[in-house]
């Protein structure tokens, strides 16, 4: 039971959103994983019982898909509960089981059971993951059981690779385990697991054998079962962190050992690392090294900062993670962040204070001791003065191998401005003093001192403020204390004004300055956030990897002051330089050699490293979940712009927020292009499937024709050889017109057709269409109506008239034989618009913008011969005039195609022609 004293009250920010995440989950299933090491440790078996336990409870529960491998204890266990039937795919010949997800959301159980949550669906599923099919069960509130194993979580696969030396292609992203309800491990010793394997348990027997040879080796199975072990209890202590969040828990818990190392600017902070790194290590435990960065810290020199920078980066090579705070108070922070962590034991250096100074201004372990509950500390000494360099730490510290080009900077100039202003200011004091003296109280002049005291303070820090506090004082004594320009006190009682002023002035110049190096640290912060915002926001509107490359670079430049590029490797993993023109902000010059270094290790090189500190710029990898896209050469003017922990840090992000909006573009352009091919693919087995039936039934005809002709030519009369050679002639032209549509709709998407648009009537457009399609129509009723006065149109003629053509053979090819055609046309604007009517069956339902699809036909391919390009070629000429074409049923019974042709101009106005045929 939690004490209630231990329990902070939550933020009311917070808690809202803790209700609404609440209520998030509360609409979505629950997911719960039983993970194992291997294959066989029993995780299927485990998820069964499970489930035959939650029927014995009444709960509607229902096995999706569950694969036994054979097992006879494992297929026992599915007796009893409701199976769904599998889904076959026909893949390749080969009949395919797999789950059937639409099946599962009709059902929808309450529980369902999925096993394999890493399997490849086939060709033919929704999802080409499984675990994207149990995203989809649990968005609609069914609760899921699921297994998986260890090798295939995403992050650890290059790992288990290695170890095994078999690469594991069926993955699963790591958020989808992390994100789960509850993961319940399912363990087995590996000599159990092997004597399993060799039973026939896991596999049959032949698979058993080379099993045992290659992936179900000891060692492996030893390490697989560490990495589970690991997973599992990373994944608890995530959730009891998040426990204590949520509950505002700030003692701390003894169940996992986790080590703070706190470090300062001192010779202690080199040792402090090593032995963190030590006891973590002993322990095997996580370690962090903390720098809290106090106002007074802050205005230390250069050098010794870049001895702390040098400290902190020390710590990350040796494996720990570096924090650093910005506090008032080094001591509560310290306290502060370990409660938050969960830290179980700090490592810090013994006090150096001693005797009355140590009474009067305390000390941080002092503190700790004293308000760090439940935690253990370890102290660290120092060597006595004169052994082993003890007397000069300095050197030891900021002098011994410094980070390269991290040179000694010159000491900063003496603040004589902000003395000269202090001077100023109390002197102005004084005179306004000076004019209020005899018509108010001391003590209202005393307030007159005070702002000035308050006035320098905020705007020059400590060391000014303070030192107009002693002039202020001397001053007041000297000018308003009798005796008058003497700093005698004649009257005892002013001493104590004079010590509660001095007093009461130091006092208001040490906080104002603390509230100036707050508002310093906060407008720092305010303008980082400012920043990272800025850039995101311009890295989402960007579309393609050049822009992203443009933005990172101005907004890199813009930040540290530095030129900067972003290198790519080409197709052979080479790195090269970028192709495009340069940007003003671009480095032009860059050693292809250390980026392709930085490339191949993913490690940070160059200037202000350990790792080839002799080029010019910083080298950094842009990577995103341990894949390398590129290297980031920056040139600094300043390496404390790029290297101080808060720069860092920020710089940090800069290139996490670049790799995730390359990415997000990649997968973006691969997604189309995967579109691209599958319509590619759907294109031509369209175009084959259409082409195999429309060309083979006129080669039919054609060969048959022939072969009688040349088998039987003098037995047959005149006039079966006029039959047999007009039926050659017409599945020829059927053919002929086959292949001219399949052409013309391949220059059409290519562009390659250019429009001789000229004026034209109308009427005469449609005269020639009828003309040629006079054949065909016999027996069919072609109406035309023209309004009177119908101007010409600018169109490419012979274009349009294939339009009309396509549209009335359409309207012939599907409309029963003698019934009526009709041709209408009239202006609607600025535009003309020109219909072709049938009275047939009419459009079915839900067809009307599919007809204009390539290769699409209303009815199957036996029925009616073409490919289903007809409509799909007038849609895209009317397109290329500029215009819009669309089909509909008619209320009164069939259907009409109508294409609205767009009028740039007014048609050229004719004259009248005299009796010699001259216009007028």
């Amino acid at each position: 039971m939690v004490n209630i004293m231990q329990i902070e009250r939550p933020d009311p920010d917070e808690l809202l959103a803790r209700v609404e995440r609440d209520t998030i989950r509360a609409r979505r299933g629950h997911l719960k994983i039983f993970f194992g090491a291997a294959a066989g440790v029993g995780k299927t078996y485990a998820m069964l019982q499970a489930a035959r336990e939650k029927r014995g409870e009444h709960i509607d529960i229902v096995v999706g898909l569950v694969e036994t491998h054979g097992r006879k204890e494992t297929s026992a266990l599915l007796e009893g509960l409701e199976v769904l039937p599998p889904k076959q795919i026909n893949y390749r010949g080969t009949i395919l089981q797999e789950f059937d997800l639409d099946a599962a959301l009709k059902r929808k159980p309450s529980v369902i059971l999925v096993d394999e949550l890493a399997h490849t669906n086939a060709q033919g599923c929704r999802h080409p993951k499984r675990w994207q099919d149990i995203e989809e069960l649990l968005e609609a509130g069914i609760d899921v059981y699921t297994a998986l194993n260890v090798q295939h979580l995403e992050s650890l696969n290059d790992d288990i690779g290695q170890i095994s030396g078999i690469r594991v292609w069926e993955t699963v992203p790591d958020t989808v385990f992390e994100e789960a309800d509850e993961v319940e491990l399912v363990d087995l010793p590996p000599d159990e697991l092997l004597n399993r394997l060799k039973d026939g348990k896991v596999y049959l027997p032949q698979q058993a054998q080379e099993a045992a040879k290659n992936f179900f080796r000891k060692g492996n199975l030893i390490a697989l079962r560490e990495l589970a072990l690991r997973q599992t209890a990373s994944r608890v202590d995530a959730q009891m962190l998040d426990y204590r969040e949520n509950h505002r828990i700030r003692d701390i818990w003894q169940v996992n050992e986790r080590i703070l190392v706190c470090i300062g600017p001192s010779a202690l902070a080199e040792r402090l690392v090593r032995a963190g790194k030590r006891f973590a290590t002993s322990l095997r435990a996580e370690w962090i090294v903390i720098y809290v960065e106090t106002p007074e810290l802050q205005r230390l020199s250069a050098e010794k900062r870049d001895g702390v920078l040098r400290i902190l980066r020390l710590a990350e090579q040796l494996g720990a993670e570096t924090v650093t705070l910005n506090a008032p108070e080094m001591s509560s922070a310290i306290i502060k962040f370990s409660n938050e962590r969960n830290v179980t034991k700090i490592v810090i250096g013994k006090p150096t204070r001693r005797g009355l100074r140590r009474v009067l201004l305390g000390s941080v372990v002092d503190v700790l001791i004293s308000d760090a509950h439940n935690i253990n500390l370890y102290l660290l000494g120092s060597p006595r003065p004169g052994q082993d360099g003890g007397d000069k730490p300095e050197p030891s510290l900021y002098r011994k191998n410094p980070l390269p080009g991290l040179g000694k900077r010159p000491a900063q100039k003496y603040n004589t401005r902000g003395y000269a202003w202090a001077v100023t200011v109390t002197v102005a004091s004084t005179a306004l003093a000076y004019l209020m003296f005899g018509r108010f109280e001391l003590a209202n002049l005393v307030m007159v001192f005070l702002l000035g005291v308050v006035f320098i303070a905020t705007r020059f820090g400590r060391g000014p403020s303070i030192f107009a506090s002693f002039l202020g004082v001397a001053i007041f004594d000297l000018m308003f204390v009798p005796p008058y320009f003497s700093f005698t006190v004649g009257d005892s009682q002013y001493l104590v004004t004079l010590l509660a002023m001095l007093t009461v002035a130091m006092l208001i110049s040490s906080l104002m300055a603390n509230v100036r190096s707050q508002a310093k640290v906060a407008g720092h912060r305010e303008r980082r956030a400012t920043v990272l915002y800025a850039m995101s926001k311009d890295l989402t509107a960007s579309q393609s990897e050049d822009e992203i490359v443009r933005t990172a670079v101005h907004h890199l430049y813009a930040e540290f002051g530095s030129k900067n590029v972003i290198l790519f490797p080409d197709a052979t993993g080479r790195i090269v330089y970028p192709s495009g023109p340069a940007l003003p902000e671009s480095l032009l010059t860059a050693d292809l050699s250390v980026a392709q270094w930085v490339m191949d290790h993913d490690e940070i090189a160059g200037q202000g490293t350990h790792t080839l500190p002799g080029a010019d710029a910083v080298y950094l990898p842009l990577s995103v979940k341990e894949t390398m896209l590129g290297v980031l050469v920056l040139l600094p003017v300043n390496l404390r712009r790029v290297f101080l922990p808060e720069q860092q840090k920020l710089l940090e992000t800069f290139l996490s927020q670049i790799a995730q909006a390359i990415t997000r573009v990649r997968l973006t352009e691969q997604a189309r292009k995967t579109q691209v091919e599958m319509e590619a693919e759907r294109l031509r087995n369209s175009l084959l499937s259409s082409i195999s039936h429309d060309l083979r039934t006129p080669l039919a005809t054609i060969v048959g024709s022939a072969s009688t002709l040349v088998e039987d030519d003098n037995a047959l009369r005149t006039q079966d050889k006029l039959e047999l050679n007009r039926a050659i002639y017409e599945e020829a032209q059927r053919m002929s017109n086959l292949v001219n549509n399949i052409l013309d709709m391949a220059r059409l998407d290519a562009g390659a057709v250019v429009l001789n648009r000229q004026w034209y009537p109308l009427d005469e457009i449609i005269g020639v269409v009828l003309t040629r399609l006079q054949k065909r129509c016999i027996g069919r009723q072609v109406s035309v109506k023209l309004p009177p006065g119908m101007p010409m149109v600018y169109v490419d003629a012979v274009m349009v008239e294939q339009v009309l053509i396509n549209l009335l053979e359409n309207a012939l090819r599907y409309t029963p034989t003698g019934s009526p055609l009709e041709i209408m046309a009239e202006g609607e604007g600025e535009a003309m618009a020109i219909s072709v009517a049938d009275r047939g069956p009419g459009l079915p339902r839900g067809s009307e913008n599919k007809l204009f699809e390539k290769f699409y036909r209303a009815q199957n391919e036996a029925a009616q011969s073409g490919v289903g390009l007809g409509l799909a070629i007038c849609k895209a000429i009317i397109e290329a005039h500029g215009g819009s074409i669309r089909a509909q049923n008619r209320p009164t019974g069939g259907a009409v195609f109508s294409l609205l042709l767009p009028q740039d101009s007014p048609p050229p106005s004719m004259g009248r022609e005299d009796s010699n045929g001259t216009a007028d």
